[in-house]
């Protein structure tokens, strides 16, 4: 298929990818980035797609995953750490057993065996629990990935040793 008819067949496919749009975002005006959004990227692509392909779903698949990948860039954005506190006890839920005086203990216990990781364990670990994946914690603390999946793992069996008595 030349440039030609990808171009004309993207075109008549913009109602549908609209209403695509519109289901994914549920706002005019967000569809309507991300339809421009996915037409650009759609043929700057235009090589990828091989005309054997069902062009409608590979175009649709392109939109959904752009809308994916922004979902996920929106929520990094609105994810704030700031450096100046207390990380291990970060998102501890308020309507949890921590306000009683044996919950505070057990909170005690968990944030004291925490600090007792050796800092290799507890950076990532500290990450993965804040909600860093595994790429981010390895970018951001310059490991291998497979590096900061065993050291998860090994702060992880270290944690469970430690507080047996808290395991049900």
């Amino acid at each position: 298929m030349n440039t030609s008819q990808f171009q004309k067949r993207l075109l008549s496919m913009q109602e549908n990818m609209m209403n695509f749009a519109l289901m994914l975002t549920a706002n005019r005006e967000d569809a309507q980035d991300l339809l421009q959004e996915t037409s650009l990227k759609v043929l700057d692509n235009r090589e990828k797609y091989a005309d054997n392909r069902n062009f409608k779903g590979w175009v649709l698949t392109v939109m959904r995953n752009i809308f994916i990948n922004n979902y996920h860039r929106v929520l990094r954005t609105q994810t704030v750490v700031e450096q100046d506190i207390d990380l291990y006890n970060l998102n501890v839920a308020n309507d949890s057993n921590f306000e009683t005086p044996d919950g505070a203990y057990q909170l005690q216990e968990i944030t004291t065996a925490i600090d007792s990781l050796n800092e290799e364990l507890k950076a990532p670990f500290s990450m993965y629990v804040s909600g860093y994946r595994y790429h981010e914690i390895a970018e951001a603390l310059h490991i291998p990935l497979g590096t900061v999946k065993s050291r998860i793992f090994f702060a992880r069996q270290e944690l469970k040793t430690k507080l047996k008595e808290f395991n049900p």
